[in-house]
């Protein structure tokens, strides 16, 4: 079978499609990664083959068309965007809202994103004629060189699915659907919901974090895919005090937004627990800091599946790739979310009851060591952290979601 994966230039949309990819690659079936010619290296480092089509369009370099682009500088607000926050308030999602809504996320997040890539996309997949094509929720180009290639094809989430849960909800006017039916129809087809949906949606998410959604679901088993990493002497050791990790992650940073959390002010209260503080912090976020108190280390990186396994609680960002893999270690849990997905899906991990959540401008020291004393001394958090390990572990693997995918799609079968 011939699947082709497609991404928008966006490690986190990529790499928790890393472990299907090679589970797919060693049970025989030829795998392609689709992506913008800059983003190769980063398909490559992870040991997949990578077919740069189109041009580079880097959303980040487009920010000025984005209204959280204030100045010189990207300044996220916080929470979801328009349309994608009535996942989280449905209040809001009256028919002329959404159409508006969309139309202004078309504009600047979804048309200067996809279209570098479409042209080329559709080309090679007439050319190789792929049996599957599993595109991340906001690579568009997916779907499109699917119809035009005549693939089945489906979404791989890398977050909760707010984008599935939106469409639920009527919208006066479709442009979302109106811009994608042009292509359609450029292609000898018409638009449908699988277009913006998926024919089904791997989700890797347990049961217990995802939001309730009528799509048609493929439950997979999250694995940890950091990229290269090594693990440093200090790691093999075990800790001579209860561990805490803090990694806000680098997504905002790499934009230099800055992190929203006070970082300093974390630091100095966390070290009054009487713990040891690893925090994985950029250079250009370690420059910042008045000091290092007594008991911290700082490091720009360290692979976080080996650092989780060593450790009492973790604070961090929610993100998803963070937050999953801590969680496959029953570690209890401090969320601090702030942009995009982050605070719904810190709201559903906190519901599950093995975390806790601050939205990131209410996460001063005094609030994040509070919080972390109480994941280190309640017990139920252990439990419930115990609860969703047992979750994950329950659900299929890569390879079993592998053999389902190639005995259903399959051309001809």
């Amino acid at each position: 079978m011939k699947v082709l994966f497609a991404a928008n230039p966006e490690k986190a949309h990529f790499l928790p499609m890393v472990p299907l990819a090679w589970a797919l690659r060693t049970a025989g079936h030829e795998v392609r990664i689709a992506c913008q010619p800059k983003f190769a290296p980063v398909v490559t480092q992870a040991g997949l083959t990578a077919v740069p089509v189109g041009r580079d369009g880097d959303l980040w370099d487009l920010m000025p068309r984005h209204p959280d682009y204030r100045g010189t500088q990207w300044r996220p607000a916080y929470g979801l965007p328009v349309p994608y926050e009535v996942a989280e308030f449905p209040e809001k999602a009256t028919p002329e809202y959404l159409e508006e809504s969309y139309a202004a996320i078309l504009h600047y997040w979804h048309k200067p994103a996809c279209f570098p890539m479409i042209g080329g996309l559709v080309e090679f997949a007439r050319a190789w004629e792929p049996d599957l094509v599993l595109w991340e929720p906001l690579c568009f180009a997916g779907p499109i060189a699917a119809l035009a290639s005549g693939a089945a094809h489906g979404r791989i989430l890398w977050s909760t699915d707010v984008f599935g849960v939106t469409r639920s909800f009527p919208a006066a006017g479709d442009p979302l659907g109106d811009w994608l039916g042009a292509y359609a129809r450029k292609h000898g087809g018409e638009f449908t919901e699988e277009l913006v949906t998926g024919q089904f949606t791997i989700d890797q998410l347990p049961a217990s974090l995802r939001l309730p959604t009528s799509l048609e679901t493929v439950p997979m088993q999250y694995l940890p895919h950091g990229g290269p990493a090594s693990i440093p002497d200090w790691l093999r050791r075990p800790p001579d005090k209860p561990r805490v990790a803090l990694s806000m992650g680098i997504s905002l940073t790499d934009h230099e937004a800055g992190y929203s959390v006070a970082v300093q002010d974390v630091l100095d209260h966390l070290v009054k627990l009487d713990v040891e503080v690893v925090a994985t912090l950029p250079d250009v976020e370690k420059a910042k800091l008045a000091s290092i108190p007594d008991g911290v280390r700082i490091v720009p990186y360290a692979p976080l599946e080996a650092l989780a396994a060593t450790c009492s609680a973790v604070v961090s960002h929610g993100g998803f790739g963070t937050f999953l893999t801590t969680a496959r270690h029953a570690v209890p849990q401090l969320c601090t979310p702030w942009d995009f997905d982050g605070p719904v899906f810190a709201a559903r991990a906190a519901a599950q009851g093995g975390a806790l959540a601050v939205r990131a401008d209410q996460a001063t020291g005094e609030v994040v060591a509070d919080a972390v004393s109480r994941l280190l001394s309640e017990h139920p958090f252990r439990e419930r952290a115990a609860a969703l390990r047992e979750e994950i572990r329950a659900m299929p693997t890569p390879n079993a979601v592998a053999e389902q995918l190639a005995a259903q799609y399959r051309r001809g079968s």
